[in-house]
């Protein structure tokens, strides 16, 4: 399928999300710019793997850069003139912000600021940033619904991205950016990050370790299949928000603004799976049982996380459905091919 625009400009582009999304807009003709510092917060040789594989295409190129650094993205904007940025570059992790915030400040805060600046001196026709469902915060009301007030973020991390949200709203407001921020349930699949509950579990269990389950298993996520994240947003690519001239304009259940082309929208699988059966599916795709050492819960982490993704329904015609032990069996089956186990 050939794609109307032709250049994209994707941050975090050796991440696991970031992979998965430039192997895609590569399957779909576009040219792909992947920027990505290769930081050490986990295994490099990950990075380097999935790098790797999209160098294979001659339309990738990779700038290993910090996205912080300045002129750095003014100068690829100003070179490649994108017709997407899909920004999707930080400093990831809840329980990491607590050790360490001030990379989330660097990451999160001034790159996503140096981004904006550049859109601003070279404007793409959409611009897509990674939010995050912990941005919901303590709020309780379920599903989380885009048009949900959203102030009382747990975690660093959470803030950071928050405020990744409100910078660039004002940025499309002042200059008139299309944009399009994602708020993202709990991605797994293959090529994921060690950092996250599927790989250690998996890791643990392989080598015959406990795992650690917190809040004693009474824990609910979103799961979202990383291939159905993906699908949003090159659908979402398409979407461009266009400002508004009154309120009476936005449609009920949008959450575009009443004074800027930018909407918020959630990808997620819209199903809360209880942890122990997201456990028993790691369990059925190994064929053994975990040893379970239950924890209390985690500063800064929350009960249970439930997309509405009607929105995502309206903009792009689906909405994510790989059921979670399809997706767990698929991470299994690229976790012993690529680790030899």
């Amino acid at each position: 399928m050939q794609h109307p625009l032709r250049t994209a400009l994707v941050t975090g582009s050796a991440g696991f999300i970031g992979f998965h999304l430039c192997q895609r807009l590569l399957e779909e003709g576009w040219l792909v710019i992947g920027v990505d510092a290769m930081t050490d917060y986990y295994d490099v040789a990950l990075k380097e793997a999935r790098q790797a594989q999209l160098l294979q295409s001659n339309h990738f190129r990779a700038v290993t850069e910090r996205i912080e650094t300045p002129g750095l993205l003014e100068g690829l904007m100003a070179d490649h003139r994108p017709d997407a940025v899909i920004h999707l570059a930080a400093q990831a992790g809840v329980r990491y912000s607590i050790e360490a915030p001030e990379s989330y400040v660097e990451s999160n805060l001034i790159g996503t600021f140096r981004l904006l600046e550049a859109a601003r001196s070279h404007p793409p026709a959409h611009m897509l940033l990674a939010s995050t469902s912990s941005a919901y915060g303590a709020n309780t009301d379920m599903p989380y619904a885009e048009t949900q007030k959203a102030d009382t973020q747990m975690s660093f991390y959470a803030a950071t991205k928050k405020a990744n949200e409100a910078m660039a709203h004002s940025y499309a407001h002042l200059y008139d950016l299309p944009t399009t921020m994602f708020r993202f349930f709990t991605v797994y699949g293959p090529w994921g990050r060690p950092d996250m509950a599927l790989f250690k579990f998996t890791r643990a269990m392989l080598e015959g370790e406990p795992i650690h389950v917190y809040n004693h298993g009474r824990m609910k996520r979103d799961f979202t299949y990383v291939d159905d994240l993906v699908t949003g947003i090159v659908r979402l690519v398409d979407a461009a928000p266009v400002r508004p001239h009154s309120e009476e304009e936005i449609a009920e259940g949008d959450s575009l603004s009443p004074v800027a082309p930018y909407r918020i929208v959630n990808i997620g699988n819209s199903e809360p799976v209880p942890l122990m059966q997201f456990i028993e599916a790691i369990e059925a795709a190994l064929g053994q049982r975990a040893e379970k050492i239950m924890m209390d819960m985690q500063p800064g982490d929350v009960p249970a996380t439930w997309a509405d993704t009607r929105l995502l329904r309206r903009l792009t015609g689906e909405t994510p459905a790989t059921p979670v032990r399809d997706g767990v069996a698929r991470f299994v089956a690229w976790y012993r091919d690529y680790y030899r186990v």
